[in-house]
């Protein structure tokens, strides 16, 4: 298959095209979406007035309100075409919930920004923003957002959140003050391809009054419902150490890690959901698999949020299904049982979850086993762009359902700044065993889709082949995998079930693991990896690559539904494992650096003229932070350094000593 065409429903995705590889002038949407010249719209017509017997001057009749329209669509294919059976206005009286989202300012530096913090070869590499940095630099000004908070009140609707890095203003009103506020109708409509209504604008909504751009306004429609990416299916793998054999986190720990002193210490991962979780399931868990776990798990309840676990896919059941929620909890801890605590964040809302991930910037790692409403792919990207910016790795599922199409394409599977985890089929020596093999898993979501720009790190040579068929023009997806067959147990409202599989599985699985490289990383005196796909391609392009990543050459992804043939696994990047999975500590001391080699800043500055010392980790033991633990190891290192002269007879061991005796004095473990 050389070419994917996204059915019109999936043809709402605005992800910016001013991705890594390029600095469009013009703002980012404007290829997407043709409406970023702020079209005026003539208001409704009104009734007319007598005619005057004596004419008025043209100078003295006032202009009608003129109404503008907004950067992005909203509208769901089906009502756009007018292809949807209306079945009824929505109640006037019933209240919604919405996001009006302002556009990221000077776009254009931003996306030079970002290429120079990760590029080795600049001096902002890796010198990332804060929250309050980036909203200075990038968010909407002051003056702008205070105008749309007045302008929503002034509409009657009420403004419940203002996040601190202005990138919407969360409001909440009566269905018939949000028809007169951006005059629409909201209706509901016959779903084309599920059994159930759904609602959405009559027609693209526009503002009157307001001198602000909006760039989207999220939640005036559900055509798409938030869906849990895993999938049950009975089989068994022998290899692994839970009942009948099925994998277990501590596991997967064994075959992608193995038995190294790194843990996540340190480290927090945060996790998306659109769900609550029963904390007992939890604990079902590592009851049921002879498990155990100290780690914190803090729930961030979003945008009033009731924490309560039910049934997002099936809006009619109110049955507890958070299989979901719990294994990601597990296997994110699994692969990293010494981070300092999960961050569980829920929500109704696919972007004020994402932007309390990034207003709160505390978990480094962030997890995703969710696909959402392609068409806040407008309001999602700015967010994405703010984790790269602050040094947050975003890594999301692909999807179960095989190579995409209109059927099978799972949001936000092609977005620049995060990175696509497809699926595999793990072998292992035995129960706790190292990696033996790996091949495709069949479900593996992958592919690509037009009018999502292929950013410069897939444009590398080597990366898009013959072989692998993907686009030149188009974001291809996934970027790795890992284990995702259905050979792992789960708890769903008190039953702890096996046979369970998924992407789902595969995203907190990477996730965890980069807990381990940011360890490292802070160890070494240079913070966090954050988004690592430009890294991640530079170094499936060199020879190192084989050594840090199990190039996965066997097997394809057939999409279970809808068009199209699947693509095939290949040597090298393809379209169904990316690069394939991790190779323990080899690709930890690619990403991370050791105190010999650094993916920045050469080591020799912190370690002295030949950087020729054994590696040393330094684990904080008094809750040190990133920035402290920084410091201290670069101090460390130095006067370490400075006590032996590199090269003469046992300079390691008395380097080894020194660093002991530095980091012990400030609080560390020296290892």
């Amino acid at each position: 298959m050389t070419d994917l065409k996204i059915v019109a429903s999936l043809v709402t995705l605005a992800i910016v095209t001013a991705v890594i590889s390029s600095c469009a002038n013009e703002y980012p949407y404007q290829s997407y979406y043709p409406t970023v010249a702020y079209p005026q719209v003539p208001a409704a017509p009104v009734p007319t007035a007598p005619v005057p017997t004596t004419p008025v001057p043209a100078a003295q009749i006032p202009a009608a309100p003129q109404r503008v329209a907004m950067l992005a669509r909203h509208l769901p294919a089906p009502v756009a075409e007018d292809s949807a059976k209306m079945m009824g206005a929505m109640q006037s009286e019933q209240r919604l919930r919405l996001a009006l989202h302002l556009p990221l300012r000077n776009q254009a530096g931003l996306a030079q920004f970002l290429r120079d913090l990760y590029d080795p070869h600049s001096a902002q590499f890796h010198k990332y923003l804060s929250v309050a940095e980036f909203t200075d630099r990038y968010g909407p000004t002051r003056e702008d957002y205070g105008a749309v908070v007045a302008w929503a009140t002034a509409q009657g609707l009420t403004v419940t959140a203002q996040p601190s890095n202005r990138r919407f203003v969360a409001a909440e009103g009566t269905v018939d003050t949000i028809n007169r506020s951006f005059d629409i109708n909201i209706n509901y409509y016959k779903h084309p391809t599920e059994s159930r209504a759904f609602y959405s604008p009559n027609r693209e909504p526009t503002t009157v009054g307001l001198n602000v751009p909006l760039l989207q306004v999220t939640g005036l429609n559900d055509y798409v419902l938030p869906r849990p990416l895993l999938r049950h299916l009975a089989t068994v793998n022998p290899t692994g150490s839970g009942p009948a054999g099925e994998f277990l986190p501590s596991d997967m720990r064994a075959a992608y890690y193995g038995n190294g002193p790194l843990t996540g210490a340190g480290q927090t991962i945060g996790i998306f959901s659109f769900d609550g979780y029963l904390a007992s399931d939890v604990q079902l868990y590592y009851s049921s698999t002879g498990m155990s776990s100290s780690v914190p798990i803090s729930n961030v309840l979003v945008d009033g949020f009731s924490g309560a676990c039910t049934s997002v896919s099936a809006p009619t059941s109110s049955t507890c299904d958070d299989g979901e929620q719990v294994l990601d909890i597990v296997n994110a801890i699994g692969m990293a049982p010494g981070i300092t605590q999960i961050l569980f964040y829920e929500g109704s809302s696919n972007t004020e979850i994402l932007n309390q991930m990034a207003v709160d910037n505390a978990a480094k790692v962030l997890s995703s086993s969710w696909a959402w409403n392609p068409a806040d792919a407008a309001s999602d990207d700015p967010i994405f762009q703010e984790f790269a910016a602050q040094g947050q790795s975003f890594v999301t599922a692909s999807g179960d359902e095989g190579a995409f199409n209109g059927s099978t394409y799972a949001f936000p599977g092609v977005d620049p700044y995060i990175t696509v985890v497809g699926g595999t089929v793990l072998t292992t020596t035995g129960p706790g065993g190292a990696w033996s093999a790996e091949t495709a898993w069949p479900e593996s979501g992958g592919g690509f889709v037009s009018g999502t720009p292929i950013p410069s790190w897939q444009q590398l040579p080597g990366v898009i082949t013959d072989a692998n068929q993907g686009s030149s023009e188009s974001r291809n997806a996934p970027d790795v995998a890992a284990e995702a067959n259905f050979d792992n147990p789960t708890v769903i409202n008190g039953s702890f079930v096996t046979g369970y599989g998924g992407t789902s599985f595969a995203a907190p699985r990477w996730a965890g693991f980069l807990a381990l490289v940011n360890q490292q990383a802070v160890a070494m005196g240079r913070g966090t990896v954050g988004f690592i796909n430009p890294a991640l391609y530079a170094l499936g392009t060199s020879a190192a690559y084989s050594s840090a990543l199990h190039d996965v050459t066997s097997g394809s992804n057939p999409p279970t539904t809808g068009a199209g043939s699947g693509f095939n696994a290949a040597p090298g990047y393809d379209l169904v494992t990316g690069w394939g999975s991790p190779n323990g500590a080899a690709l930890i001391d690619q990403l991370a650096g050791t105190a010999q080699t650094s993916p920045g800043a050469p080591a020799a500055a912190a370690l002295g003229p030949s950087a020729a010392y054994p590696r040393v980790f330094m684990y904080p033991k008094n809750g040190q932070s990133e920035a402290q633990q920084a410091t201290d190891q670069r101090d460390c290192a130095q006067w370490a350094a400075a006590q032996v002269p590199s090269g003469s007879p046992g300079s390691d061991s008395a380097f080894l000593r020194a660093m002991a005796a530095c980091g012990e004095a400030r609080g560390y473990s020296v290892h």
